[in-house]
């Protein structure tokens, strides 16, 4: 039913909507969010992080500068001799670059899925501004997850592109899926490090805890400056269960000839992949849990 009312002027009808009319509007304006919630989440993230645009952009740029030059210049002018991996023999620095890409991109995804989420919680709350729209539990989490994954993409091209002026990569023509296994392996650390940021309450420095105890010790202890297997039998296991080792192999793999077990191969995608979706389920329902409180 409607009714019919004089239109500006005086001249000429205008159709009042009733208020299935209202309805209906509403329920379309709610299907936009719900058909692209995520992408607004992850325009939201990108927005968020050009209020440290300058420190980002340094950041990304600088840090493969200074680790490469400090390699290509500093150690590896003193280890002249080749590094063995496995059977094969190559340049200390080559061996080395795959590691640092993929460190490069696990190091965004531990500071992007850190205190930023946090500060969705508890600091700025716009997680709870997302939940009272039409975007669901789920969505939030992977407009986060798109987000950051923008940075890594930005981090592990522009480091590709340093390895190749370098040059520290064997092959550039088979080599360039190191970017794509560098955003899988930020993902891979980052996700559940979003499900455990989303699990706090409070920060009583467990952030930190993890820096020193899990991002320092798989830092240095899972192949990146040298081969897993030149470590002590007792230490090898923190390799064995980092993203950054099976991400660094499959770089290596790619990088420069060497010969490649295809089951390895298979293990350290596998690995990864886990890593990463099991991060994701979790982080869903910790999303579901505090949002729907």
């Amino acid at each position: 039913m409607s009714d019919v009312s004089p239109g500006p002027g005086g001249s000429g009808t205008r159709t009042a909507l009733t208020l299935d009319d209202l309805r209906a509007e509403a329920l379309a304006a709610g299907r936009r969010p719900r058909a692209r919630g995520s992408w607004y989440v992850a325009e939201h993230v990108v927005r968020a992080m050009r209020a440290y645009g300058w420190t980002l952009v340094v950041g990304t740029v600088g840090q493969p500068v200074l680790y490469l030059v400090g390699l290509a210049l500093g150690l590896a002018a003193l280890i002249q001799a080749p590094i063995h991996d496995g059977a094969n023999e190559v340049g200390y620095v080559l061996f080395v670059a795959p590691a640092l890409l993929m460190s490069a991109a696990i190091t965004v995804a531990a500071e992007e899925f850190s205190y930023p989420v946090m500060a969705g919680f508890k600091w700025r709350r716009f997680f709870y501004g997302f939940s009272a729209s039409p975007l669901s539990s789920a969505q939030i989490v992977a407009g986060e997850v798109i987000g950051v994954t923008a940075r890594i993409v930005l981090t592990t091209v522009l480091y590709y592109l340093f390895l190749l002026l370098f040059p520290a990569v064997g092959n550039p023509a088979v080599s360039w899926p190191m970017i794509p296994v560098g955003i899988l392996a930020g993902l891979a650390f980052g996700i559940p490090m979003l499900a455990y940021a989303a699990s706090l309450e409070e920060d009583k420095g467990q952030f930190a805890l993890v820096q020193r105890f899990v991002v320092m010790p798989m830092f240095l202890f899972s192949g990146t400056f040298y081969p897993l297997e030149s470590l002590p039998p007792w230490l090898q296991w923190i390799g064995w269960i980092s993203p950054l080792w099976h991400a660094a192999e499959l770089g290596r793999d790619l990088s420069y000839p060497r010969d490649t077990d295809t089951v390895m191969i298979v293990v350290h995608v596998a690995v990864l992949l886990v890593f990463a979706i099991g991060g994701l389920v979790a982080a869903r329902r910790i999303f579901d849990r505090r949002l729907a409180a």
